[in-house]
């Protein structure tokens, strides 16, 4: 109910804009549009979120290398006897190479402890080092790399995703200027008639008129009142589709209560004077900086890591461990390393047939080359959109040229008619159908300038992708 009683407020608003615009009229620039659209629109506010929760995965891969401190303290008593009591602390330290290296205080005391514990407090500093997987390239290593990428990603999708929202409200904020022109030049047409009209059947009135002229200049002066009716509701139309993108600060749809009007005209844009310099612009950069491609390359940077990751599988794991021990009260002697005080191990992992990893290498690899595919297929398809619209900005610029000169000549003709008419050598038929060519040629004006607008914008944001 709410949302109708909008709807139909603004109807009033607009029903009523041919007769007069009051204090309350609100006019909205083009740049301050753009500006409402990129800090306040909610699609523009969640793609700034999106780049927020990349930088959050990088710092969430770089805890996998936070170090690790843990402590425990444990006792057992059964019927009187201690069993043992146990205190241990430590920390592990994982380094970016794939080594690990940890340090313990562990101090046990009991009447049944294991023949393998050592009583009292000892000390442990130790390492251990891959010596097959995960020696050149590991999991956390591949989610730091993958974190940084998959940010890179983000920040080249958002960057088209919110030039993308800002063309579509470019665009709109000229096609609503558009029928907020046509419906300015149908309301002079038809008060330019109003007027005509109550001319001619005063001169009726006075005998000075044929009958036939009152209704000529009736029936014209009812067909522009109709597509008047059809300019106002396109209008409210545009008008409601420009509302889509007005929201305030707190990512609430403004509330349009005020009679909106453009500030701007489709003749004051400065598109029609730069768009030669855009040409230059795109010549002077390379196609592979372009976000569309970036994101592709980044993504390309990813699976290479995956594949790289993938490799170390097909290699056996084998881990070399030392540690160092001493007890509390001794002297520490580390040298040399296996002599006395310390412990060691290594252990083997090999899979037998290694088809998982196989078909794991198989997989990432085609994905590589799909990815390869279509960023070839999208650097082409850049291209022929670039020049598209270069074609497109070339014969629209023509076309207004030729469209403003045949402006003028039915202008003159006009003049002419009339002219005729005031000496008796015209009728009022012919006033009529030169008027209606008129302003048909200045509405084909106003779609040829607002294609021309569209086109401009298409490779603008295409630029602003760079």
């Amino acid at each position: 109910m709410k949302h109708l009683i909008k709807i139909f407020i603004l109807f009033i608003f607009l029903s009523n804009a041919h007769k007069s615009f009051g204090q309350d009229t609100l006019r909205l620039s083009h740049n301050e549009f753009l500006s409402v659209v990129k800090n306040y629109h909610p699609l523009a506010f969640r793609y700034r979120l999106q780049n927020k929760i990349a930088s959050a995965e990088i710092q969430k891969a770089r805890g996998n290398f936070d170090p690790m401190l843990d402590a425990q303290n444990g006792a057992k008593t059964i019927d009187g006897i201690d069993y043992y009591q146990e205190s241990n602390i430590g920390i592990g330290i994982p380094t970016w190479y794939g080594i690990e290296l940890n340090g313990s205080y562990n101090n046990i005391d009991g009447q049944k402890i294991n023949n393998s514990e050592t009583l009292g407090g000892l000390y442990q500093f130790g390492v251990t080092v891959p010596l097959g997987k995960n020696l050149l390239y590991d999991k956390r290593r591949a989610l730091l790399d993958q974190a940084k990428f998959a940010k890179q990603m983000t920040e080249a999708e958002q960057q088209i995703l919110t030039n993308q929202l800002l063309l579509d409200a470019e665009n709109t904020y000229w096609k609503w200027v558009m029928h907020f022109e046509i419906y300015q030049l149908q309301k002079r047409a038809v008060e330019y008639n109003q007027a005509r009209f109550n001319l001619i059947r005063k001169s009726y009135e006075y005998g000075e008129q044929a009958a036939i002229d009152t209704t000529e200049a009736l029936s014209q002066l009812q067909g522009f009142e109709l597509q008047l009716q059809d300019a106002l509701l396109q209008w409210m139309n545009t008008t409601q589709e420009l509302s889509l993108f007005l929201w305030t600060d707190n990512q609430q749809p403004y509330d349009l209560t005020q009679m909106v009007m453009p500030a701007e005209n489709m003749n004051n844009n400065n598109a029609f004077d730069n768009y030669a310099s855009l040409f230059i612009a795109f010549n002077a950069r390379p196609i592979q900086q372009h976000a569309a491609l970036q994101f592709l390359f980044q993504e390309q940077r990813l699976l290479k890591s995956e594949r790289r990751l993938i490799r170390q599988s097909l290699l056996p794991k084998l881990d070399f461990t030392y540690n160092f021990i001493n007890q509390e009260d001794n002297r520490s002697k580390y040298f040399p390393l296996f002599q006395n005080n310390y412990q060691y191990g290594l252990r083997l992992e090999i899979p037998l047939f290694l088809r998982q990893e196989r078909a794991n290498v198989k997989i990432i690899q085609s994905r590589i080359q799909q990815n390869k595919l279509e960023a070839d297929f999208k650097q082409q398809e850049l291209n022929a959109k670039i020049a598209t619209y270069q074609n497109e900005l070339i014969n629209y610029n023509n076309q207004i040229d030729i469209a403003e000169r045949n402006i003028l000549n039915y202008q003159r003709l006009l003049n002419a008619e009339e002219t005729r008419y005031s000496n008796g050598e015209s009728s009022l038929f012919l006033i009529n159908a030169r008027e209606n060519k008129l302003l048909e040629a200045e509405q084909k004006l106003l779609q040829l300038k607002l294609k021309f607008l569209m086109s401009y914008n298409q490779l603008k944001w295409l630029n602003e992708n760079f």
